[in-house]
């Protein structure tokens, strides 16, 4: 039996001096192994919500649960075991390597003044294998490029040995080729390792290809979730967006492909 492994139960979360709620009453349920896309326009409570989802914000009302537990009874340590994030732009104030970058995520791992040991950089260079990266462990991360940058902090969240991974627009910025790039990896380490994923992105495509389920989120609220297929469609465009969109099967891609027509009027 499919269980959830990440839920959220009528979750609202407003910020200092605003009288809106940024994310509103919002429920969904991920189940393991999946990966949620969740979609909406600027300023829709989506990077909000994905920090609800990992802990980093407590919802002023509903509750967040993993395998049925609150996270808010869970120490930070014990949910940076669970649950990896990878945010839009990662900025570092040392010029740490890229090794040492993904080492960071065995911290979780480590005991108090504990020093990671010869099992934590296995975990880390198998994990920098698993995303392409082992070939420049020993590169400055500030000399890499957007793509690599990508790479090596989703190898940080692997490293982590997380089950569930929190990404925000992993492809934002990114030209074509490393945008395919990153969907081909979250979809191989999807499938080979069984990495439960909740991505945020504006990339419809993106969300056609990769995501098995859409969370789709309007000033803070769910207006529809489902299976990818069922709710990725031109009506639903349309409500996010204010645009006129052709919704199809590519014939040789074999998943939806969404082309905007123009502004609905």
């Amino acid at each position: 039996m499919v269980t959830d492994t990440l839920a959220a139960e009528k979750v609202s979360f407003a910020y200092d001096n605003r009288a809106r709620s940024v994310v509103d009453g919002v429920s969904l349920s991920v189940s393991r192994a999946t990966i949620v896309g969740l979609l909406g326009p600027n300023g829709s409570g989506k990077t909000t919500l994905l920090r609800l989802l990992s802990g980093t914000l407590i919802p002023n009302r509903g509750r967040v649960l993993l395998d049925g537990q609150a996270i808010a009874g869970m120490s930070r340590r014990d949910l940076a075991r669970r649950i990896a994030v990878v945010p839009q732009e990662t900025h570092s104030a040392f010029d740490y390597s890229a090794l040492e970058i993904v080492m960071m995520g065995r911290y979780p791992h480590l005991g108090a003044f504990e020093l990671e040991g010869a099992s934590d950089l296995a975990i880390a260079r198998r994990a920098m294998a698993d995303t392409g990266t082992a070939s420049f462990e020993d590169r400055r991360f500030s000399a890499l490029s957007g793509g690599e940058k990508q790479r090596v902090v989703i190898a940080g969240a692997l490293a982590q040995a997380s089950d569930v991974l929190l990404l925000d627009e992993p492809t934002a910025s990114l030209d074509l080729g490393f945008q395919f790039e990153i969907a081909a990896l979250l979809s191989r380490l999807n499938r080979d390792r069984g990495t439960t994923m909740v991505v945020s992105t504006h990339d419809l495509n993106l969300a056609a290809t990769l995501c098995t389920e859409l969370v789709l989120l309007k000033d803070g609220r769910v207006i529809a979730q489902g299976p990818t297929d069922a709710v990725l469609t031109p009506a639903h465009v349309r409500d996010l967006y204010g645009v006129i969109a052709d919704v199809t099967t590519h014939p040789r891609a074999g998943h939806l492909t969404v082309v905007p027509l123009g502004r609905a009027h």
